[in-house]
């Protein structure tokens, strides 16, 4: 008896490693498309003859394949590059913004294989997600059991599945389960401007930097601190809500019940009230106007978007104090302030630091990745979830 127990635990154990061994490939191949088998071999401390085996393995199980030898300009055969099985896993991203959304299929390595958008004809919460349902339902009977999970990217504050307040749109304690009714894929559910950090660190202008701060101005301010590339979202998924830290007059009231909000210094509605006009029902089209409107020398409106850009550089630096990372990525409506008020906005990032921080401040950097950075992150969150003992297990049930 004392031996079958002993052949089982070393059975499991060997079990055990080759998972491991199948795992730490995957993920290598998943952050580095088009790596080969002697780069895994390498990166992992592995053999030839392991990186070969672990390959032939995850070839037999349909997630990885061999492309065609990349040049090198070097003499001799090149070596052929591991990339995403053509009938490898999915993930299908629904991304809602305020005023779009977008449906993707994205597989292993990041590469986006299909992708629908359009614009909401209306933003009623039951009519956007009823919309949406279809256009999952359509992915998922598309391909069947390769989608492995779906992934949201929301423009409002989540808590596990649920949009706590999406201002933009009127949303308040929004249900994104009704996506996926009876179905048991995975559901994910992330803050658009957060994921597109972590699309920003990992594949984007933040890739070599160990803590990446991202920030993205549409309707307010939103973003992510990544640390080794892993978000820092709090206890309850909902960190980064940087645009409701007190940065703003705390005589002014914030949509979101606190006062003072940053939010309301440096998006559309900043603007229409520098300008004389009332509240916007649509911030962002407004701060799309008044920037170019700045940009063509109206002096309104550089008057306008140089109080937003100030406000966003001061807000950056309290930021940069407290959390010091080491390169601040920006996209959206902030690479618009970054370079039609690129004096204004430097300035009040250099008021905002603390002294000792102004020799040598952290780089401010655009997006690399533009919109679409929240489909790429809301891929990447999904595939964390999947590229795990579980999610293999599970692949393996299901293919066979």
């Amino acid at each position: 008896m004392g031996e079958d127990v002993t052949m089982q635990q070393t059975a499991h154990r060997a079990r055990s490693q080759r998972r491991q061994g199948a795992l730490a490939v995957l993920r290598h191949v998943h952050a580095h498309p088009a790596a080969t088998r002697a780069d895994v071999a390498r990166a992992l401390g592995l053999s030839s003859g392991s990186a070969t085996e672990i390959t032939a393995r995850l070839k037999a199980a349909r997630l990885v394949a061999e492309a065609d030898p990349r040049p090198t300009g070097e003499r001799g055969r090149p070596s052929p590059a591991l990339v995403a099985h053509p009938r490898g896993p999915l993930v299908c991203v629904v991304d809602i913004g305020h005023e779009h959304w977008r449906v993707a299929t994205v597989e292993l390595g990041g590469r986006i294989a299909g992708l629908e958008s359009g614009r909401h004809p209306d933003r009623d919460a039951d009519a956007v997600l009823d919309h949406l349902r279809g256009k999952v339902a359509a992915v998922r009977r598309r391909y069947g059991p390769r989608v492995r999970a779906v992934s949201v990217a929301v423009a409002g504050t989540v808590r596990g599945g649920t949009v706590m307040q999406a201002s933009g749109m009127g949303w308040s304690e929004v249900d994104l389960r009704r996506l996926l009714p009876g179905s048991g894929t995975p559901l994910l559910v992330g803050n658009d401007a957060s994921l597109s950090g972590l699309a920003e660190a990992r594949r984007g202008v933040g890739v070599g930097a160990r803590v990446v701060l991202h920030l993205t101005v549409e309707v307010g301010v939103g973003g992510i601190l990544v640390v080794d590339g892993r978000p820092v979202d709090g206890a309850t998924g909902a960190g980064g809500e940087f645009g409701h830290m007190p940065f703003g007059d705390p005589a002014r009231a914030c949509p979101c019940g606190a006062h003072g909000c940053w939010d309301l210094e440096v998006d559309g509605r900043a603007m229409a009230r520098v300008l004389g006009q009332p509240p916007p029902r649509d911030p962002r089209t407004t701060a799309e106007r008044t920037l170019r409107a700045a940009a063509g020398g109206d002096p309104s409106a550089r008057a306008a978007v140089a109080a937003a850009a100030r406000a966003l550089g001061r807000g950056v630096g309290g930021l940069v104090n407290a959390l010091d990372p080491d390169v601040v990525s920006l996209s959206g409506l902030a690479i618009e302030l970054a370079t039609t008020a690129a004096d204004d906005l430097n300035a009040g990032y250099r008021a905002g630091l603390m002294r000792f921080r102004r020799a040598d401040p952290p780089p401010l950097l655009s997006s690399t990745l533009g919109p679409l950075s929240p489909v790429t992150g809301a891929a990447e969150a999904a595939f964390d979830a999947l590229l795990t003992d579980e999610g293999l297990e599970s692949w393996l049930a299901d293919t066979g």
